[in-house]
C-alpha cells in the first residue's frame, strides 16, 4: 500500500482483492457513519448493517491500511494482564464481563469467517504461550491456573510436550489455549468490508475525515470530498488516529512491531516446526512470535521498526534466532518484512471513551486487535442500535489521559529493540 512494500508485506502479497471501493464524493445521509476501516469499524459496519442500519464508513487510506492489516495473525483470547489482575483493575461486575468478552472473541472471528466465507488461511488449533526460563515458566503456570480457575479450555504443557509441538527444545514449557488460532489478518479484514458492502454498509477509501461538527441533526462529518450527516459516530482509527480526536492518540503510546516471512520452505523442514500448526509467542520482556501461513512461509516477528539502523539490525537478529531455535533454517531467506504500530495504554487494557454525544469509541487493544476487535466493534453497533446501554458494556466509560513523555517513550521502545536484538540471538 502506498508503494511501501514494507507497510504490509506478505500480507498485501497474499490477501485476496480488496472489493472495490472508491473516495467519497458529494453529501450522504445515514444513521451511523463508522470512522476507520479495521477490524473494529468494520466488525461495527457489518453488524449495524446486518441489523438494518444505514451505515458509512470511512477511511482514511485502504481497507486494513492500519493494524489491522500489519499484524502476526494471533487470535488470542483476553489481554496481556493476567485474569485476577484485570478483574481488581476495573472491578468485580467490569472485570468479569471484560474477561467473558475476551474469553469468546476469537470464537465470533472464526463463525465470521465460515457465516461469510472469508478466504483467510483460518486455523484454529489454538496458539502456544511458550516459557522461557524458570521465571517464563512460573509466569505460565499462574497464567493457566487463573484461566482454568474459570473454565477456560486452556492446558500447561512441559518442555518435552511443548518441544513436539514446537519443533525446538527451547523452551521451559508452554500453555496451550483452544479457544485460539491464526488467520491471514488483511485478508479477514478485506472479508469483513466485503460482508458489510454485501449487508448495505457503504465504505469509502481514500477518505480522511477532516472536520466532525454537531449539527440539529446530529454530526456532519467531512471530507476533501464530500460529507456524511449522521445521527451517531464511532470512532475506530485506535493507533493509527490522526488529527481528528487528537485525545485518543494522546493516550497510546507507540510500540512498533515487525515481521518477517521466510520464503516457503519443503515440506521436509515444514514437518519439522509446528507440526500443527499453532501460533506462537514467548514470555520475554521483548517478546517474539513466529507461525506459518497456508504456503509454508515462516514468518517470525518482534517488537521494532525496520526503518533507519534497524532495517538492518532485526533481520540480522532473526536470522541469529531463527538458527538458534532451529538449526535446519541455517542461511534461510526472508522473502517480505514489514512493520506496523501497536497501541498502548498505561494499565495495557482497552479503553471506552464518549468523545461526544453519540460518539463513541474502543481502542487501546495492547498487541490484541483481531478478536477484541472484532467483538468491540459488534458491541458499538448494537449500543448504536440500543440493544444494549453504556451500562452493559464490559468496560466503564473514561476520559481519555494523555500519557507524559509520549514521545520519549516511543523513542525508547524503538531504540531498546534494536539495542537488544544487536546483542541478543534468541526468541
Amino acid at each position: 500500500m502506498q508503494d511501501d512494500p514494507r507497510s504490509h508485506g506478505l500480507w498485501e502479497r497474499s490477501a485476496p482483492p480488496a472489493v472495490p471501493t472508491s473516495s467519497l464524493a458529494g453529501d450522504l445521509t445515514a444513521d451511523v457513519v463508522v470512522i476507520g476501516a479495521g477490524f473494529t469499524g468494520l466488525s461495527a459496519a457489518l453488524h449495524l448493517a446486518e441489523a438494518g442500519a444505514s451505515v458509512a464508513v470511512l477511511e482514511g487510506v485502504a481497507i486494513g491500511f492500519g493494524g489491522s492489516g500489519r499484524n502476526v495473525g494471533l487470535v488470542n483470547a483476553g489481554m496481556w494482564v493476567m485474569p485476577d489482575d484485570l478483574q481488581g483493575e476495573l472491578g468485580d461486575v467490569y472485570g468479569k464481563r471484560l474477561l467473558h468478552a475476551l474469553g469468546e472473541a476469537p470464537s465470533l472471528v472464526f463463525q465470521l469467517v465460515e457465516k461469510h466465507a472469508i478466504a483467510c488461511e483460518s486455523e484454529r488449533n489454538g496458539t502456544l504461550h511458550c516459557a522461557v526460563g524458570p521465571k517464563g515458566l512460573a509466569e505460565l503456570q499462574e497464567r493457566a491456573r487463573q484461566w482454568q480457575a474459570r473454565g477456560a479450555p486452556v492446558h500447561l504443557l512441559g518442555a518435552e510436550e511443548t518441544a513436539r509441538k514446537v519443533g525446538t527444545k527451547a523452551y521451559a514449557g508452554s500453555l496451550l489455549d483452544l479457544r485460539a488460532g491464526t488467520i491471514q489478518p488483511l485478508a479477514y479484514a478485506r472479508g469483513l468490508a466485503a460482508a458489510a458492502i454485501g449487508a448495505g454498509a457503504r465504505i469509502f477509501t481514500s477518505s480522511p475525515v477532516v472536520d466532525a461538527q454537531e449539527t440539529p441533526a446530529g454530526w456532519r462529518v467531512r471530507t476533501a470530498g464530500g460529507s456524511v450527516q449522521a445521527q451517531w459516530i464511532i470512532v475506530a482509527t485506535n493507533a493509527y488516529t490522526a488529527h481528528m480526536w487528537p485525545q485518543v492518540r494522546a493516550e497510546l503510546v507507540h510500540l512498533p512491531y515487525f515481521n518477517l516471512a521466510t520464503k516457503p520452505l519443503s515440506d521436509n523442514l515444514r514437518d519439522t516446526i509446528l507440526p500443527e500448526r499453532q501460533g506462537v509467542w514467548d514470555t520475554k520482556e521483548i517478546l517474539s512470535s513466529f507461525r506459518f501461513d497456508r504456503q509454508g512461509r515462516l514468518i517470525v516477528g518482534s517488537v521494532g521498526a525496520l526503518r533507519g539502523l534497524g532495517r538492518s539490525i532485526h533481520p540480522s537478529w532473526a536470522r541469529r534466532a531463527l538458527k538458534k531455535l532451529f538449526p535446519q533454517l541455517a542461511g534461510v531467506e526472508f522473502e517480505f518484512e514489514w512493520y506496523g504500530s501497536i497501541g498502548m495504554t498505561h494499565n495495557s487494557l482497552p479503553k471506552f471513551h464518549r468523545l461526544g454525544r453519540n460518539v463513541v469509541s474502543f481502542s487501546g487493544y495492547n498487541g490484541r486487535g483481531i478478536a477484541p476487535g472484532t467483538v468491540f466493534g459488534r458491541m458499538l453497533a448494537r449500543l448504536v442500535l440500543r440493544e444494549i446501554s453504556e451500562a452493559d458494556l464490559p468496560l466503564p466509560m473514561s476520559e481519555p489521559e494523555p500519557v507524559r513523555y509520549r514521545a520519549a517513550k516511543e523513542a525508547y521502545y524503538e531504540v531498546g529493540a534494536q539495542i537488544a536484538h544487536a546483542a541478543a540471538a534468541r526468541l
